[in-house]
């Protein structure tokens, strides 16, 4: 199965804690595309340090749901620790998110693929565009190029 992630993060050396997590994401399978490094201000809360986000191709075997519990394993590892506080997101070193899979869509309490805010955030589709402007949403029928445009 090909997916897309996204990879993000604002405490820490981002960047190399983001080349670090591709390392350990290519065990799980083939990474042939990684795209380049956006900078975004943080998404549904404040925060003194930007965010760093960069989107990853996997081709695996992995089904969604053993995929989405790998990756915890990986944030967990590198220091991850909860996403929100009182169901307010926090500042973090790492975060990594399956936006995509093939054409699947996957909805179940754990995991929803598409990732259901995506088309809604700026951060999430500028890295997936840069080589992934192509995909569509199996949900929403259009392309990330489109969506992006959307927010515009």
């Amino acid at each position: 199965m090909r997916y897309i992630l996204l990879l993000g993060g604002n405490l820490g050396n981002v960047e190399k804690t983001m080349r670090d997590a591709i390392k350990r994401i290519a065990l799980l399978g083939d990474v042939p595309l990684v795209s380049s490094v956006y900078e975004s201000e943080p998404w549904g809360f404040e925060a003194e340090n930007l965010f760093k986000n960069m989107a990853v191709e996997l081709d695996t075997d992995l089904e969604p749901l053993s995929l989405l519990d790998e990756l915890q394993r990986i944030e967990r590892e590198m220091g991850r620790r909860h996403k929100t506080v009182n169901r307010q997101y926090q500042s973090r070193t790492i975060d990594i998110d399956i936006l995509l899979c093939d054409c699947r869509v996957v909805d179940v309490e754990r995991l929803a693929i598409p990732h259901k805010l995506m088309h809604l955030r700026r951060f999430a589709l500028e890295p997936v565009a840069e080589y992934w402007a192509d995909w569509q949403h199996p949900l929403l029928n259009k392309t990330i190029a489109e969506l992006l445009e959307q927010l515009q």
